[in-house]
C-alpha cells in the first residue's frame, strides 16, 4: 500500500503561494489572516499552532486572537465586528464549536464573506454547491481533492463513497467531487450495509468523526481511502477514522494520521489566504 503523505502535497502548494506572492511584486504587507479561537480546547490550540507555523512557512502573516471561555455573545460579538471590519485583516479563521452562550448562528451571518477562508458563511457555501469557483470551500474538504490531484489519483469517471455529511467536510466535498465528475455515495452512521456500500467505492473518504471506525470490512480491494478524521484513540495517541493497520493488504493507497490531510488543511488556507487579497493561483 502506497501511503499519501500530506508533506508533499502542501510543499506543492506552498510553491503556487510564493509564485502568486512573487508576482505581486514587493509593495506593502502580505496578506494576513486572524485565528479567532473562544477557550482553550486541545484540538483548537492544536490547529491554531499548525496554522500560524504554517503562514509563516509560506511568507504570510498570521495572528491569533484568543477569548475567554466565558466571554458574553455581545462582547464577542464587538470583538469580531472589530476583526471583521479591519482593513489590514486578509482573511479569517474562526475555530468552531463557540460556547454556548454566543449565538453562532449570528457570527455566521455576519462574517465578510471575502474573509471567509473556511467557508463558513451562507454565500460561500452557495457558492460550493452552485459550483462557482469564486467562494471558499472548507479547507478540508478542498484539501482531500487536492491530495487527489497531486497524486495525479484520476476522479472523472469513479465511484467515490464519502462517509459523513457535515457541513464542514461530507456535503461540500461531495460537491467538490461531482464537480470533478465523480459519482458521488454520501453515507453516515445511520446507512443500512454501510460496510457494504463502502466496499463498491474506488475512492472511500472517511469523515465521520470516530476513531477508527472503518476496518479493513469497509474497504474493497485496492481502493483509495482518505482519512479525513483526527480524534484520538484509547492509548491517547492521535488516530483517523480508518483502522490503519488492518487496511494496509486491502486498500492501494491512503492517507495517514497524523501526516495526511491534515498537514494539506493548513496550506489550502494559506492559498485561500492568498486568493482573498486578489492575488492569482496557478
Amino acid at each position: 500500500m502506497k501511503i499519501l503523505k500530506g508533506a508533499e502535497v502542501s510543499a506543492r502548494i506552498k510553491e503556487q503561494v510564493q509564485k502568486a506572492l512573487a508576482g505581486a511584486g514587493r509593495e506593502g504587507l502580505p496578506p494576513k489572516l486572524v485565528i479567532v479561537r473562544v477557550g482553550e480546547r486541545p484540538d483548537d490550540l492544536s490547529y491554531e499552532r499548525g496554522a500560524l507555523k504554517k503562514m509563516d512557512a509560506f511568507g504570510l502573516r498570521a495572528q491569533s486572537y484568543a477569548f475567554p471561555q466565558d466571554i458574553s455573545d455581545e462582547d464577542f460579538k464587538k470583538e469580531f465586528r472589530a476583526i471583521n471590519e479591519d482593513p489590514d485583516v486578509t482573511g479569517i479563521l474562526l475555530l468552531r464549536p463557540l460556547p454556548k452562550q454566543i449565538r453562532e448562528k449570528d457570527i455566521v451571518e455576519m462574517i465578510d464573506p471575502a474573509k471567509d477562508l473556511d467557508g463558513i458563511s451562507m454565500t460561500n457555501v452557495a457558492k460550493v454547491f452552485m459550483g462557482d469557483p469564486s467562494g471558499f470551500a472548507p479547507c478540508t474538504a478542498e484539501a482531500v481533492v487536492e491530495v487527489l490531484k497531486a497524486n495525479e489519483i484520476p476522479i472523472s469517471g469513479k465511484r467515490v463513497t464519502i462517509v459523513g455529511r457535515s457541513l464542514v467536510v461530507g456535503k461540500p466535498l461531495a460537491m467538490l467531487l461531482m464537480k470533478e465528475n465523480a459519482t458521488v455515495t454520501v453515507c453516515h452512521t445511520r446507512t443500512a450495509d454501510l460496510a457494504g456500500t463502502c466496499r463498491q467505492a474506488e475512492i472511500l473518504a472517511a469523515a465521520a468523526g470516530r476513531a477508527k471506525m472503518l476496518n479493513a470490512d469497509y474497504v474493497g480491494q485496492d481502493a483509495i481511502v482518505l482519512d479525513v478524521g483526527i480524534n484520538v484513540d484509547a492509548e491517547g495517541k492521535l488516530c483517523g477514522d480508518v483502522d490503519f493497520e488492518s487496511i494496509q493488504d486491502k486498500a492501494s493507497m491512503a492517507t495517514p494520521v497524523p501526516g495526511g490531510i491534515g498537514t494539506v488543511t493548513t496550506a489550502v488556507l494559506a492559498k485561500h489566504l492568498v486568493r482573498a487579497a486578489g492575488l492569482e493561483i496557478s
